[in-house]
Protein backbone atom coordinates (compact mmCIF):
# COMPACT_ATOMS: atom_id res chain seq x y z
CA UNK A 1 0.00 0.00 0.00
CA UNK A 2 1.51 3.36 -0.36
CA UNK A 3 0.01 6.49 1.67
CA UNK A 4 -0.02 9.47 -0.40
CA UNK A 5 -1.08 13.48 -0.96
CA UNK A 6 -5.23 13.96 -1.45
CA UNK A 7 -5.44 15.61 -4.88
CA UNK A 8 -8.80 16.35 -4.01
CA UNK A 9 -6.65 19.19 -2.22
CA UNK A 10 -5.48 22.10 -4.67
CA UNK A 11 -2.20 22.61 -3.58
CA UNK A 12 -1.66 18.99 -3.99
CA UNK A 13 -3.22 18.79 -7.73
CA UNK A 14 -1.18 21.81 -8.31
CA UNK A 15 1.75 20.15 -6.75
CA UNK A 16 1.63 17.01 -8.92
CA UNK A 17 0.70 19.13 -11.78
CA UNK A 18 3.76 20.91 -11.59
CA UNK A 19 5.47 18.07 -12.62
CA UNK A 20 6.13 18.33 -16.18
CA UNK A 21 6.58 14.57 -16.61
CA UNK A 22 3.58 13.87 -14.44
CA UNK A 23 1.42 15.97 -16.34
CA UNK A 24 2.48 14.21 -19.40
CA UNK A 25 1.90 10.79 -18.28
CA UNK A 26 -1.73 12.26 -16.78
CA UNK A 27 -3.04 14.07 -19.52
CA UNK A 28 -1.79 11.39 -22.23
CA UNK A 29 -3.84 9.43 -20.64
CA UNK A 30 -6.84 12.01 -20.86
CA UNK A 31 -6.26 12.84 -24.78
CA UNK A 32 -5.44 9.44 -25.59
CA UNK A 33 -2.51 10.56 -27.15
CA UNK A 34 1.04 11.17 -27.49
CA UNK A 35 1.84 14.32 -25.27
CA UNK A 36 4.98 15.23 -25.97
CA UNK A 37 5.61 18.50 -23.89
CA UNK A 38 3.68 20.44 -21.33
CA UNK A 39 3.88 23.97 -20.27
CA UNK A 40 1.49 25.33 -17.17
CA UNK A 41 -0.13 28.63 -18.46
CA UNK A 42 -1.99 29.67 -15.69
CA UNK A 43 -3.63 28.83 -12.23
CA UNK A 44 -6.55 30.16 -10.86
CA UNK A 45 -9.37 29.52 -8.12
CA UNK A 46 -12.39 30.20 -8.74
CA UNK A 47 -13.16 32.14 -5.90
CA UNK A 48 -13.66 32.10 -1.86
CA UNK A 49 -17.06 30.78 -1.41
CA UNK A 50 -18.85 27.87 0.06
CA UNK A 51 -19.92 26.35 -3.53
CA UNK A 52 -17.11 26.78 -5.20
CA UNK A 53 -13.80 26.97 -2.54
CA UNK A 54 -12.94 24.04 -4.65
CA UNK A 55 -12.79 24.92 -7.80
CA UNK A 56 -9.50 25.23 -9.17
CA UNK A 57 -8.41 26.01 -12.63
CA UNK A 58 -5.02 24.73 -14.76
CA UNK A 59 -4.58 26.18 -18.47
CA UNK A 60 -1.48 24.42 -20.19
CA UNK A 61 -0.12 24.10 -23.71
CA UNK A 62 0.53 20.91 -24.89
CA UNK A 63 2.42 19.60 -27.91
CA UNK A 64 0.72 16.61 -29.09
CA UNK A 65 2.42 13.77 -31.50
CA UNK A 66 -0.36 12.69 -33.87
CA UNK A 67 -0.54 8.92 -35.21
CA UNK A 68 0.88 10.12 -38.69
CA UNK A 69 4.05 11.73 -37.15
CA UNK A 70 3.18 15.13 -36.78
CA UNK A 71 3.33 17.55 -34.05
CA UNK A 72 0.79 20.50 -32.83
CA UNK A 73 -0.31 22.57 -30.06
CA UNK A 74 -3.20 22.05 -28.07
CA UNK A 75 -4.44 24.40 -25.37
CA UNK A 76 -5.76 22.21 -22.40
CA UNK A 77 -8.27 23.69 -19.60
CA UNK A 78 -8.44 21.40 -16.69
CA UNK A 79 -10.90 22.41 -13.93
CA UNK A 80 -11.36 20.63 -11.36
CA UNK A 81 -14.44 20.86 -8.33
CA UNK A 82 -15.38 18.95 -5.64
CA UNK A 83 -18.64 20.57 -5.11
CA UNK A 84 -21.88 21.12 -7.38
CA UNK A 85 -21.79 24.54 -9.16
CA UNK A 86 -23.31 26.40 -11.86
CA UNK A 87 -22.29 25.52 -15.85
CA UNK A 88 -22.36 29.33 -16.16
CA UNK A 89 -19.14 29.44 -14.10
CA UNK A 90 -17.15 27.34 -16.43
CA UNK A 91 -18.52 28.61 -19.78
CA UNK A 92 -17.08 31.80 -18.65
CA UNK A 93 -13.97 30.39 -18.14
CA UNK A 94 -14.43 28.99 -21.69
CA UNK A 95 -14.91 32.26 -22.94
CA UNK A 96 -12.11 33.66 -21.57
CA UNK A 97 -9.88 31.37 -23.23
CA UNK A 98 -11.36 31.85 -26.75
CA UNK A 99 -11.13 35.98 -26.27
CA UNK A 100 -7.71 35.62 -24.77
CA UNK A 101 -5.20 36.89 -27.63
CA UNK A 102 -2.33 34.34 -26.68
CA UNK A 103 -3.76 31.78 -27.55
CA UNK A 104 -3.58 32.51 -31.18
CA UNK A 105 -0.26 32.14 -32.58
CA UNK A 106 1.95 35.28 -34.63
CA UNK A 107 1.00 36.14 -37.88
CA UNK A 108 4.91 34.99 -38.71
CA UNK A 109 3.65 31.68 -38.66
CA UNK A 110 0.21 31.75 -39.10
CA UNK A 111 -1.09 33.81 -41.63
CA UNK A 112 -4.78 32.89 -41.20
CA UNK A 113 -4.98 34.26 -37.63
CA UNK A 114 -6.39 30.65 -36.60
CA UNK A 115 -6.38 29.90 -32.90
CA UNK A 116 -4.96 27.20 -31.30
CA UNK A 117 -7.21 23.98 -31.13
CA UNK A 118 -8.69 23.51 -27.34
CA UNK A 119 -9.53 20.69 -25.68
CA UNK A 120 -11.68 21.69 -21.93
CA UNK A 121 -11.44 18.62 -19.05
CA UNK A 122 -13.91 18.67 -16.20
CA UNK A 123 -12.82 16.60 -13.20
CA UNK A 124 -15.78 16.12 -10.93
CA UNK A 125 -16.25 15.23 -7.49
CA UNK A 126 -20.11 14.52 -8.07
CA UNK A 127 -22.27 13.09 -10.67
CA UNK A 128 -23.98 14.43 -13.62
CA UNK A 129 -27.55 13.35 -13.92
CA UNK A 130 -28.09 9.98 -15.76
CA UNK A 131 -24.40 9.36 -16.97
CA UNK A 132 -22.56 6.65 -14.96
CA UNK A 133 -19.23 6.19 -17.47
CA UNK A 134 -16.21 7.34 -15.33
CA UNK A 135 -15.17 9.25 -18.19
CA UNK A 136 -17.04 10.69 -20.90
CA UNK A 137 -15.52 11.69 -24.13
CA UNK A 138 -17.72 14.73 -25.84
CA UNK A 139 -16.29 14.55 -29.81
CA UNK A 140 -16.99 17.13 -32.76
CA UNK A 141 -17.78 15.58 -35.73
CA UNK A 142 -17.17 16.66 -39.76
CA UNK A 143 -20.92 15.92 -41.21
CA UNK A 144 -22.70 17.22 -44.38
CA UNK A 145 -26.32 17.71 -44.57
CA UNK A 146 -27.19 14.18 -44.91
CA UNK A 147 -25.19 13.47 -41.48
CA UNK A 148 -22.51 11.20 -43.82
CA UNK A 149 -19.08 11.94 -42.25
CA UNK A 150 -16.54 14.26 -44.11
CA UNK A 151 -13.18 13.52 -44.79
CA UNK A 152 -11.64 15.83 -46.79
CA UNK A 153 -10.68 18.86 -45.48
CA UNK A 154 -10.33 17.64 -41.88
CA UNK A 155 -9.45 18.83 -39.41
CA UNK A 156 -10.16 22.51 -40.23
CA UNK A 157 -8.25 25.43 -38.44
CA UNK A 158 -11.15 27.74 -38.68
CA UNK A 159 -13.51 24.95 -37.22
CA UNK A 160 -10.63 23.86 -34.62
CA UNK A 161 -10.47 27.79 -33.90
CA UNK A 162 -14.45 27.90 -32.49
CA UNK A 163 -15.32 24.38 -31.07
CA UNK A 164 -13.53 21.80 -29.04
CA UNK A 165 -13.73 18.83 -27.29
CA UNK A 166 -14.35 17.51 -23.74
CA UNK A 167 -13.54 14.98 -21.53
CA UNK A 168 -15.61 14.69 -18.12
CA UNK A 169 -14.38 12.72 -15.54
CA UNK A 170 -16.91 11.71 -12.68
CA UNK A 171 -14.54 10.36 -9.62
CA UNK A 172 -17.96 8.77 -8.26
CA UNK A 173 -18.09 6.12 -10.43
CA UNK A 174 -14.25 4.99 -10.79
CA UNK A 175 -13.97 2.51 -7.86
CA UNK A 176 -12.94 -0.80 -9.00
CA UNK A 177 -12.50 0.38 -12.43
CA UNK A 178 -8.90 -0.62 -13.77
CA UNK A 179 -9.97 -1.47 -17.22
CA UNK A 180 -7.49 1.04 -19.00
CA UNK A 181 -4.45 3.36 -17.90
CA UNK A 182 -6.66 6.30 -17.64
CA UNK A 183 -8.97 5.03 -14.91
CA UNK A 184 -5.86 3.03 -13.14
CA UNK A 185 -4.48 6.81 -12.74
CA UNK A 186 -7.27 8.62 -11.79
CA UNK A 187 -7.90 5.73 -8.93
CA UNK A 188 -5.76 8.74 -7.14
CA UNK A 189 -8.57 10.99 -6.75
CA UNK A 190 -10.94 8.14 -4.93
CA UNK A 191 -12.49 9.34 -2.13
CA UNK A 192 -12.78 5.89 -1.28
CA UNK A 193 -9.32 5.44 -0.49
CA UNK A 194 -9.25 8.64 2.15
CA UNK A 195 -7.04 7.51 5.17
CA UNK A 196 -9.73 7.23 8.23
CA UNK A 197 -9.58 10.61 10.73
CA UNK A 198 -7.27 12.30 8.17
CA UNK A 199 -8.40 12.78 4.67
CA UNK A 200 -5.04 14.91 3.68
CA UNK A 201 -4.14 11.13 2.93
CA UNK A 202 -5.04 8.36 0.63
CA UNK A 203 -4.09 4.52 1.15
CA UNK A 204 -3.47 3.56 -2.25
CA UNK A 205 -3.27 -0.41 -3.76
CA UNK A 206 0.21 -0.02 -5.65
CA UNK A 207 -0.37 -3.15 -7.37
CA UNK A 208 -2.86 -1.76 -9.65
CA UNK A 209 -0.36 0.73 -11.23
CA UNK A 210 2.11 0.07 -13.81
CA UNK A 211 5.24 1.44 -15.46
CA UNK A 212 4.84 5.10 -15.87
CA UNK A 213 2.18 5.72 -13.71
CA UNK A 214 4.25 4.80 -10.75
CA UNK A 215 5.73 8.71 -11.14
CA UNK A 216 2.51 9.81 -10.56
CA UNK A 217 2.02 7.85 -7.08
CA UNK A 218 6.05 8.69 -6.15
CA UNK A 219 5.01 12.30 -7.00
CA UNK A 220 1.90 12.80 -4.48
CA UNK A 221 4.47 10.26 -1.89
CA UNK A 222 6.85 13.77 -2.42
CA UNK A 223 3.56 16.11 -1.68
CA UNK A 224 2.43 14.27 1.55
CA UNK A 225 6.32 14.76 3.00
CA UNK A 226 6.65 18.56 1.84
CA UNK A 227 5.75 20.78 4.51
CA UNK A 228 4.76 23.45 2.31
CA UNK A 229 2.10 21.51 0.68
CA UNK A 230 0.95 20.04 4.43
CA UNK A 231 0.10 23.24 5.35
CA UNK A 232 -1.09 24.56 2.34
CA UNK A 233 -3.90 21.04 3.21
CA UNK A 234 -4.78 22.89 6.28
CA UNK A 235 -4.90 26.44 5.45
CA UNK A 236 -7.29 24.93 3.00
CA UNK A 237 -9.16 23.12 5.51
CA UNK A 238 -9.33 26.34 7.44
CA UNK A 239 -10.42 28.77 4.94
CA UNK A 240 -13.25 26.40 3.98
CA UNK A 241 -14.29 26.13 7.55
CA UNK A 242 -14.14 29.48 8.34
CA UNK A 243 -16.49 30.00 5.07
CA UNK A 244 -18.88 27.13 6.48
CA UNK A 245 -19.05 29.16 9.78
CA UNK A 246 -20.13 32.28 8.13
CA UNK A 247 -22.36 30.75 5.19
CA UNK A 248 -23.79 29.10 8.54
CA UNK A 249 -24.23 32.34 10.44
CA UNK A 250 -25.63 33.83 7.24
CA UNK A 251 -28.24 30.85 7.09
CA UNK A 252 -29.16 31.52 10.86
CA UNK A 253 -29.66 35.23 9.91
CA UNK A 254 -31.91 34.29 6.39
CA UNK A 255 -34.24 32.18 8.72
CA UNK A 256 -34.94 34.54 11.56
CA UNK A 257 -35.00 37.40 8.47
CA UNK A 258 -37.82 34.90 6.90
CA UNK A 259 -39.52 34.15 9.92
CA UNK A 260 -39.90 37.80 10.62
CA UNK A 261 -40.88 38.75 7.33
CA UNK A 262 -43.45 35.83 7.51
CA UNK A 263 -44.73 37.34 10.74
CA UNK A 264 -45.04 40.71 9.53
CA UNK A 265 -47.06 39.38 6.39
CA UNK A 266 -49.25 37.53 8.84
CA UNK A 267 -50.02 40.78 10.73
CA UNK A 268 -50.67 42.62 7.86
CA UNK A 269 -53.04 39.94 6.43
CA UNK A 270 -54.82 40.45 9.97
CA UNK A 271 -54.84 44.05 9.62
CA UNK A 272 -56.29 44.29 6.33
CA UNK A 273 -58.82 41.97 7.55
CA UNK A 274 -59.79 43.39 10.11
CA UNK A 275 -59.94 46.59 7.69
CA UNK A 276 -61.84 44.85 5.35
CA UNK A 277 -64.50 43.94 8.47
CA UNK A 278 -64.78 48.21 9.45
CA UNK A 279 -65.70 48.96 6.32
CA UNK A 280 -68.59 46.53 5.89
CA UNK A 281 -70.00 48.03 8.91
CA UNK A 282 -69.00 51.63 8.87
CA UNK A 283 -71.26 51.49 5.06
CA UNK A 284 -74.00 49.16 7.06
CA UNK A 285 -74.29 52.08 9.81
CA UNK A 286 -74.12 54.79 7.56
CA UNK A 287 -77.13 53.34 5.49
CA UNK A 288 -78.65 53.19 8.63
CA UNK A 289 -78.59 56.62 8.84
CA UNK A 290 -75.63 56.84 11.55
CA UNK A 291 -73.67 60.31 11.54
CA UNK A 292 -70.46 60.20 10.27
CA UNK A 293 -69.01 61.29 13.16
CA UNK A 294 -70.53 58.55 15.49
CA UNK A 295 -69.42 55.97 13.08
CA UNK A 296 -65.58 57.94 12.79
CA UNK A 297 -65.53 57.76 16.63
CA UNK A 298 -67.13 54.65 17.18
CA UNK A 299 -63.75 52.73 15.05
CA UNK A 300 -61.28 55.69 16.02
CA UNK A 301 -60.86 56.57 12.14
CA UNK A 302 -60.20 60.26 10.91
CA UNK A 303 -62.53 61.90 8.82
CA UNK A 304 -60.83 61.86 5.66
CA UNK A 305 -60.03 58.14 5.85
CA UNK A 306 -63.74 57.39 6.90
CA UNK A 307 -64.73 59.65 3.98
CA UNK A 308 -62.94 57.27 1.21
CA UNK A 309 -64.45 54.53 3.00
CA UNK A 310 -68.00 55.59 2.64
CA UNK A 311 -68.05 56.53 -1.39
Amino acid sequence: MAYIANPIYDSVFKFMMDDERVARILLSALLKKNVVAVEMKQQEYAGLTKRNISMFRLDFNAKVRNDDGSENIVLIELQKTWLVTETLRFRQYLASQYSDKRNVPSKDTNPGGFAYPMVSIYILGHKLGDLEEPVVYVKRNYLDYDSNPIVNGVPDPFVESLTHDSIIVQIPYLKGRLRNKLERLLQVFDQEYCVKGNEHYLEVDESIFKGDEFFVINRLVMAGGTPEVKRAMEVEDEILSEIEDRDTTIMMKDKELEKKNQELNEKNQELNEKMLLIKDMAKMLYEQGVPPEVIAERFNLDAGLLKNILK
